[in-house]
């Protein structure tokens, strides 16, 4: 029976391109995991959208003197075009700074008011006296209380990835002027999490083997020192109005809202599609599981506060919301060691990438390589490696090889096989358990194990052409040269369908190649030999072989 997901995408601030560790962190993992399901016959909704309103934002603002609508709308159209080119297939991409959302925003706000889950209380901001404003959690640096990182923010510590306030901070300095912020009172509304505390405990210690045990060990953790009630307004006039009486200088806090857009993008989906309640089969259907594909640093958000926003607003609505069923948080991707960053510009950019080399080999290579538990080290040396010996020497050579040769020896078509052989069956044998085992892997979000059996059989399927030999067969046995060929198509058939969620240009191409006239998103996750006599479309070399010489070229254009 068909499953229904729903995919939530981290929504990335829309401050600065897209580079690759967002990419392996959130949206290639979430893309691959959407793509399988598709083809495996399941209801997906897969649904995100550029954060607006991100105090990262308004600090690249004020560092350019542009306004933050100018910020946010230069790289949210950008974002639009590297999401196309890399293949991220979204069911809807969309924005903060719709009214749809401010409507959801709005809803929550005030259900959890009237409910109690949201007070309001005065706490110690930061104020520059200097600047002479109070300063957003970004605009404040220091020492992490926690593990001592001497360039931990106001909101968080990217080294040991806590969620921190401002006056947590020790050795505080304003990030405009480097002078010490004095603390001041100033009124905000409260989100009362120390009242989930126990109800999130439990959630979480329930039956969760498929959770990352980072991932459950990192939230109990924090459940285990007490969740303290957190401001969920700031002093700005950027952002979400709060829509209260008496607060126009202030704004609800991004944390708090950027989440609702999950739910919001789900019924704006719904809305463009002319089913408007068409949004609850993914909410509100307990049978349905709901994914959330972020990085490490976000887990605190999609693990406690969500969860026990939704559970106070189903409560307050008294309707049911689901709550996560999973939320595979990635590890960091990693450039010459540190963690890539969007504000301090150092990371290997989508869009530069992309202007000179083709997606899918760096959707190969992230899979690869993806951090699913441990950091992982992104170096041109080894993307290359990987394109040359893995995309292009095994299975790119495996296609080519097979394709032309048939291509140019039995009158472009797939060949007519004789009886076969025992290793002939158990060839396309493991092709077929190579999409059940890439499936299996998928489903519980193991994308390196789900490449791997794929690309495992690949390397069996060379070693079966090298073993049998068409190009001698052609000249000594022409009928067995054609089982041959017609069992290695049959093969690369299956793989290409395992693959697929991977390398999505390249296979749709391939796709074509095989004599499909239709696209590969109706082949189903299962194997379909093309049948002998169908006409094969002349092939080219799927990838490129690139020149070591570029490793040299890159690493310069990372700096010194």
């Amino acid at each position: 029976m068909p499953e229904t997901i729903f995919i939530g995408v981290a929504w990335p601030y829309s401050n600065g391109s897209l580079h690759i560790g967002q990419i392996v962190g959130a949206y290639l993992p979430a893309d691959i995991f959407a793509r399988y399901h598709r083809a495996a016959g399941n209801d997906v909704l897969m649904v995100s959208g550029s954060d607006l309103h991100g105090t990262p934002i308004t600090v690249r603002a004020e560092q350019e003197g542009r306004t933050p609508t100018e910020v946010a709308s230069q790289f949210h159209n950008e974002f639009l075009a590297s999401w196309k080119r890399l293949g991220i297939s979204w069911d809807l991409y969309t924005t903060t700074g719709t009214e749809n959302h401010a409507r959801a925003v709005h809803d929550m706000f005030l259900r959890l008011l009237e409910k109690g889950d949201i007070y309001q209380g005065s706490m110690k901001l930061p104020y520059c006296t200097v600047e002479k404003r109070f300063l957003l959690d970004r605009y404040v640096e220091g020492t992490c209380p926690i593990c001592g990182d001497a360039n931990a923010r106001g909101d968080q510590c990217d080294n040991c990835g806590n969620v921190l306030d401002p006056i947590d901070l020790t050795d505080r300095r304003c990030k405009f002027d480097g002078s010490e912020p004095e603390l001041r009172d100033s009124e905000h509304f409260f989100l009362r999490l120390s009242a989930y505390n126990d109800r999130l405990r439990e959630w979480l210690s329930s039956d969760k083997p498929h959770w990352r045990k980072n991932v459950v060990n990192f939230s109990l953790g924090v459940i285990e020192q007490g969740l303290h009630d957190r401001a969920i307004t700031r002093d700005l006039e950027w952002g979400i109005p709060i829509p209260v009486e008496g607060y126009s200088q202030k704004r609800i806090y991004v944390w708090f809202e950027n989440v609702i857009g999950y739910l919001s993008a789900a019924i704006e989906w719904a809305q463009q599609n002319g089913q408007h309640e068409r949004w609850r089969d993914f909410w509100q259907d307990s049978q349905t599981k709901s994914y959330y594909f972020i990085g490490k640093d976000n887990i605190w958000f999609h693990t406690l506060s969500w969860p026990a926003q939704l559970m106070g607003y189903s409560e307050a609505k008294g309707e049911h919301y689901n709550l996560p069923y999973d939320v595979p948080a990635n590890q960091y991707l990693t450039i010459r060691g540190s963690k890539a960053s969007t504000s301090r510009r150092m990371a290997v950019w989508v869009p530069d990438f992309l202007s000179r080399y083709d997606p899918d080999p760096l959707r190969y290579y992230l899979a690869a390589t993806m951090p699913e538990t441990s950091d992982s080290d992104f170096t041109w040396a080894d993307f290359v490696r990987r394109n040359n010996d893995e995309l292009v020497a095994t299975w790119g050579n495996l296609v080519n090889r097979v394709l032309s040769f048939t291509y140019r020896n039995f009158d472009a078509a797939v060949p007519k096989p004789g009886e076969l052989t025992d290793d002939d069956r158990a060839l396309v044998s493991r092709s077929e358990q190579a999409i059940a085992e890439a499936g299996q892997n998928l489903s519980l979000c193991h994308f390196r194990g789900g490449l791997e059996s794929a690309m495992s059989v690949a390397r069996e399927a060379n070693r079966y052409i090298e073993e049998n030999a068409p190009w001698k067969l052609i000249g000594e046995d022409r009928a067995r040269c054609a089982t041959v060929l017609h069992t290695a198509i049959a093969a690369i058939s299956g793989l290409n369908v395992a693959l697929s969620p991977y390398l999505p240009f390249t296979c749709e191409t391939l796709h074509g190649y095989l004599g499909n006239e239709t696209p590969l998103r109706d082949a189903g996750w299962e194997l379909q030999a093309p049948p002998a006599g169908r006409p094969l479309s002349e092939p080219q070399p799927l990838f490129k072989k690139l020149d070591p010489a570029i490793v040299e070229e890159e690493e310069a254009r990372l700096g010194p």
